[in-house]
């Protein structure tokens, strides 16, 4: 009896197979999370920045200030680190290897320490194209869950998930140059607390001594790590930066790239019942332009009430500002009818501003008694308008004393 040949079966390419064991090996973690901690108990942090650096970049030197710009207070997890935890160790004990599932699991319970709420930063991860599948996968299930509980009290301690990526970069060469004259500071410093005996000795990695390995460690770094990380571009928030200049403007650069965005980090909710309110960049970035265009106005269209008010605040305010040079703040009191007009006051703020002043002003009322009834007892009072313009500048730079 003859059979039917079997149909030839069709072999998936490899990302696709990649992408398969991610699958796999994420569904297996998050099950054994859910029933090791419970569903809604899955709070993974709400900002993870994936940190990453060129060997020589200044990764270690800006954790701290990564961590001091988001607020967040737990100290980075760094994946070299957790793999020689006891239980990485136990693996290898066992002649086992700490591959993909090893490390997302690791990774992912160590997330959900209660420390890492508010924030974390993970260094060393994702390295591979398992792991950054899995990645992915862990950010759309956090969406997913957050849904899931859209009306449950629960949502309030579940903010949308924030992933940030940021890489440290400097060139093959810079990499190198710095790489080994660590390994210089290593050395002079090992031999100093050796003689002394004062002070802890600092570990000494092949790399930092042999031009050819930290080449090397270089190109790891590029086409594991680095490309692992671009890779997510598309998906979450990237920064790349330049860590070939001085610290100061690095750490410049730093700030500028996490400065606050409430449309990432507020619950859509939130972020909607106030989005109509101006944000202060975008007012400040054309107030010089609307600036112009008013005082000009004022100049063509109103110049009786515009020349009044640069009478007066020459004649009247000036001589009281020069006496308070040195604190650069003076208070003005002033009952002169031409501030009656809206318009007037307007322009009174706009005059001080163009010349480079802050000027606030505060209506007061007082009461000034203007007869009295003999008869009656009754004293009839005239309220006054005054107006008090607080008026602040740059103050001297003099020394106070």
């Amino acid at each position: 009896m003859n059979r039917a040949p079997e149909p030839e079966r069709k072999q998936l390419p490899p990302d696709d197979l990649e992408v398969k064991d991610a699958q796999l090996i994420f569904n297996s973690v998050w099950k054994q999370l859910e029933t090791e901690r419970g569903h809604l108990n899955l709070r993974f942090p709400t900002e993870l920045i994936l940190l990453g650096g060129a060997p020589g970049a200044g990764k270690g030197t800006n954790t701290d200030f990564i961590r001091e710009v988001r607020d967040i207070s737990a100290q980075p997890i760094v994946v070299s680190e957790l793999l020689s935890t006891p239980e990485a160790q136990r693996i290898k004990a066992q002649g086992g290897m700490v591959g993909d599932r090893e490390v997302v699991s690791l990774i992912f319970n160590k997330l959900l320490e209660p420390q890492f709420q508010n924030g974390a930063i993970l260094d060393g991860f994702p390295r591979t194209k398992v792991q950054v599948e899995c990645l992915k996968m862990l950010y759309d299930r956090m969406k997913a869950l957050r849904r899931e509980l859209i009306d449950n009290p629960h949502l309030e301690q579940m903010k949308p998930p924030v992933f940030h990526i940021m890489v440290l970069f400097v060139d093959e060469s810079e990499s190198i140059r710095r790489q080994l004259m660590r390994g210089r500071q290593v050395i002079a410093h090992n031999e100093e607390v050796s003689r002394s005996g004062i002070g802890e000795l600092w570990e000494e990695r092949a790399t930092d001594f042999n031009e050819e390995l930290a080449r090397n460690r270089y190109r790891v770094f590029k086409e594991k790590t680095y490309d692992a990380l671009v890779s997510l571009k598309q998906l979450f928030h990237f920064h790349f930066i330049n860590a070939q200049a001085d610290l100061v403007i690095v750490q410049e650069n730093i700030l500028n790239e996490l400065e606050y965005q409430s449309s990432l980090e507020l619950d859509p909710r939130t972020f909607h019942t106030i989005g109509d309110i101006p944000l202060a960049s975008h007012i400040v970035q054309h107030a010089r332009r609307d600036l112009v265009r008013r005082l000009d106005s004022y100049e063509y269209d109103h110049p009786e009430t515009f020349h009044r008010i640069v009478k007066l605040i020459e004649s009247k305010f000036i001589p009281i500002v020069l006496r308070h040079a040195i604190s650069g703040r003076a208070t003005i009191s002033s009952e002169d009818e031409i501030l009656e007009d809206p318009l007037a006051l307007q322009m009174l703020i706009d005059v001080f501003s163009e010349r480079g002043y802050h000027a606030v002003i505060d209506i007061r009322r007082r009461t000034i008694p203007e007869r009295f009834d003999l008869e009656t007892g009754k004293i009839y009072c005239e309220q006054i308008k005054v107006y008090r313009i607080a008026v602040f500048f740059k103050g001297s730079e003099i020394r106070r004393g």
